[in-house]
């Protein structure tokens, strides 16, 4: 089911649907940021040759690093993720320079997922990239959902929040992978080519309800009008587009699919949950539970999907792993003694800072921890998940999968 979600949220599908027309006189450029943007960017080649041969495309996209792949025409940087670091912010520079020098003949295809907010650091005048080192981990502690997050990243920067796209005079499609619940293609790596609603009053009030303590230079920024980001309105985004070419609820219904094949009825509960993960761990180790001993609300054989993002509030420091792990070692607890069995996991191949993208629980879980010398409860208030599930050989490792449409979770009743 994981595989067959992953492929569903391939960019080659979307990209030959929206792929669009090359400019009659101009250029074509391609920029572009997040952990798949050199697939996406690979497979954007392929489609461009097939379709335009005599057409040149050239470009640029930043990456995580070990995520680039082999590119002809497309430059693939890579840069520090989910904490930024220089190589990201020369990145972004080059981003903003190759666009800015274009005309209104000329094209612009913007390749956007997950992963572009922390990839693409460039904080405004009288900030330094310790400055936004500083904000991104503060709102990776936070517990704030990706939206918020992505608020205030738009209006502490001088390319999110349709910055991007505002510097150039050339016409610009966004290609969007949606990692964000409800693919609001404006939250998805803090929109550098998609401009929102949202102002720098409310990131203010995301600043206050998380308790983030900014340094002086960044409050000085959001106070004064210039962290203003430009409005949707605004006619410099007259001739732009965007689609969204893969999204988690499409992943879901392919998994769906593979478990019909196998005599399992599914039941997608949701593909954009968000909260605090072993939070959301609790209510869908609950629903399991009823089904394993009622039948109810849902007959066995079955399995529950669910996607979106969820958070992760660290309570201390040095524990390892990612929300996908936090949610299983949760669930783990949770379905202590029952046959159930599940799989939580990112769907780009890496949950947090770790090398795994989840992990595998079952009804065996917690007690395999005892028998070990471990205390689950113990791991999971220190945010050890990877501790646990590393001991246990129960980590779920993919490698970059060069796509991101965030969680993907499978809990498998019999």
């Amino acid at each position: 089911m994981f595989s067959a979600a992953v492929r569903s949220a391939d960019p080659s599908t979307g990209l030959r649907t929206y792929l669009p027309q090359a400019p009659a006189d101009g250029r074509t450029i391609v920029v572009g940021a997040g952990k798949g943007a050199a697939q996406m960017a690979a497979a954007l080649e392929r489609l461009w040759e097939e379709t335009y041969p005599d057409r040149p495309l050239t470009g640029v996209v930043v990456t995580r690093y070990g995520y680039g792949c082999e590119t002809r025409s497309i430059e693939v940087l890579e840069a520090a993720h989910p904490v930024p670091d220089k190589a990201g912010l020369a990145g972004a520079q080059r981003l903003v320079e190759d666009v800015s020098e274009l005309t209104e003949d000329d094209l612009v295809i913007a390749l956007v997922c997950g992963g572009g907010s922390a990839l693409l650091p460039a904080p405004p005048q009288g900030m330094t990239l310790a400055d936004e080192i500083a904000l991104n981990e503060q709102l990776l502690a936070s517990g704030a959902p990706i939206a918020a997050m992505n608020i205030v990243r738009k209006h502490l920067s001088t390319i999110k929040g349709g910055r991007l796209a505002a510097a150039t005079r050339a016409r610009v499609v966004s290609m969007i992978v949606s990692d964000i619940p409800g693919d609001n293609p404006a939250f998805v790596a803090s929109g550098p080519t998609i401009p929102d609603h949202t102002t720098r009053h409310d990131a203010l009030g995301i600043v206050e309800q998380y308790g983030l303590a900014l340094p002086p230079a960044m409050m000085n920024h959001l106070l004064s009008p210039a962290a203003d980001a430009p409005h949707p309105h605004d006619p410099i985004f007259e001739r732009h587009e965007h689609h969204i070419i893969a999204s988690a609820g499409v992943s879901l219904e392919a998994a769906a699919e593979i478990a019909r094949a196998h005599g399992v009825t599914p039941h997608i509960l949701s593909d954009a949950i968000e909260g605090e993960a072993r939070d959301v761990a609790l209510v869908h180790a609950a629903i399991a539970r009823e089904v394993a001993q009622r039948d109810r609300p849902f007959a066995r054989p079955t399995v529950l999907l669910s996607g979106g993002e969820t958070t992760v509030t660290l309570k201390s420091k040095g524990g390892k792993g990612g929300r996908n792990g936090e949610f299983a070692l949760a669930l783990a607890l949770a379905i202590d003694g029952h046959e159930i069995v599940a799989l939580a996991a990112d769907t780009d191949g890496i949950d947090g800072s770790e090398t795994n993208a989840g992990a595998y629980v079952d009804g065996t879980t917690a007690r395999r921890l005892r028998a070990a010398g471990l205390d689950g409860r113990k791991l999971l208030d220190t945010n050890n998940s990877f501790e646990a599930f590393s001991a246990l050989g129960d980590l779920f490792e993919t490698g970059p999968t060069g796509t991101n449409v965030n969680d993907f979770r499978a809990i498998l009743i019999r």
